[in-house]
């Protein structure tokens, strides 16, 4: 079903004008792009960002922190700031995390909404005005997109890649869950240092405050997913440890670390998962796959290896296909 930005803005009038909110306002935000060896990707994400239309937000500025690169990133982002004010670079000499980066930013924005937004993840048009808008209800304080995976649905990793996303979307609907790009109110000053999932990191310093967490599907962004098992793997177990590490240290659990509620969903979405002998054996590997990586990734949690400085996931690189046009 198409919805552009003015009806869908039509969907959430009720919902609005329930909140505190009285008159419609236009927000001022920030985005935030943390780039390490981006060169694949960060000039279409920055020019995607660039082009977004919006009836509701102003794109005060966007800061991208340049993390260690090696690459022609560097390069790349301080030509679109020659020609475009709004962008500005921070360059870190050394790797330091995604979260360093995060508050190195942090440390730097001027406006009362924030946006973070991977330089390899690219908003559809109106994204950031769909994804900013439920922050108009001040008892929202920080809102999630929906990403869609560019991989070919049609091999096994690109299966599994689809899977796992619609699961997430699935999931995210009922208990939010948010990651890949967030909107939020500017009231953090940084997050721990050594988060190696640093959306999770945030949902729980803005619920803690109080804040309502919101997902919003409308909001599209495209990203990549690992095309080989061990980079997968590599993602996955990461991604797990981190989520162990902040129910430790922030007592606070993501709806995507219990299993159950996954299962349901998986057996609700049949018609992909399950629909055809092929189709389902690739699924049971995605279980096993699944299951595996968070076997790694308690065994890093337990033994305390650090993952806030990400190994590279390289075939998650370069989105250099014909995006699918929005969905909305």
């Amino acid at each position: 079903m198409v919805i552009p930005i003015a009806e869908a803005h039509l969907h959430r009038s009720e919902h609005y004008q329930t909140s505190s909110v009285r008159q419609p306002q236009r927000l001022r935000c920030s985005v935030g792009i943390m780039a390490y060896n981006e060169e694949a990707n960060i000039a279409r994400t920055l020019q995607a960002v660039l082009v977004q239309q919006s009836i509701t937000l102003d794109i005060y500025e966007i800061i991208i922190v340049a993390s260690g690169c090696t690459d022609r990133t560097i390069p790349i982002v301080r030509n679109f700031a020659a020609h475009e004010p709004r962008v500005k670079l921070y360059i870190q000499e050394q790797r330091e995390g995604k979260a360093s980066a995060i508050n190195l930013f942090l440390a730097h924005v001027e406006s009362e909404v924030v946006v973070l937004l991977g330089g390899d993840t690219i908003p559809a048009p109106g994204a950031l005005e769909h994804l900013c808008a439920p922050l108009l209800d001040t008892h929202i304080g920080m809102v999630g997109g929906r990403p869609i995976p560019v991989n070919n649905p049609h091999t096994f990793m690109g299966h599994v890649v689809h899977l796992l996303w619609h699961l997430h979307d699935r999931l995210a609907e009922q208990a939010p869950k948010l990651g890949e790009v967030v909107a939020f109110r500017n009231v953090v000053a940084g997050i721990p240092i050594r988060s190696a999932v640093d959306e999770i990191s945030l949902q729980a310093l803005i619920s803690q405050l109080g804040y309502q967490l919101y997902y919003e599907p409308y909001c599209v962004v495209y990203n990549k997913g690992p095309l080989t098992i061990k980079d997968f793997l590599r993602q996955r177990r990461r991604i797990y440890a981190g989520h162990l590490q902040v129910k430790e240290q922030q007592h606070y659990e993501a709806s995507t670390m219990r299993a159950l509620p996954i299962i349901r969903q998986l057996f609700a979405t049949h018609r992909y998962a399950l629909s055809t002998p092929r189709k389902a054996l690739w699924t049971l590997g995605a279980v096993v796959l699944e299951s595996y990586a968070r076997l790694q990734g308690y065994l890093d949690y337990l033994y305390h290896r650090e993952h806030h400085i990400w190994q590279a996931v390289h075939s998650t690189k370069d989105l250099d296909i014909d995006l699918p046009p929005p969905i909305w």
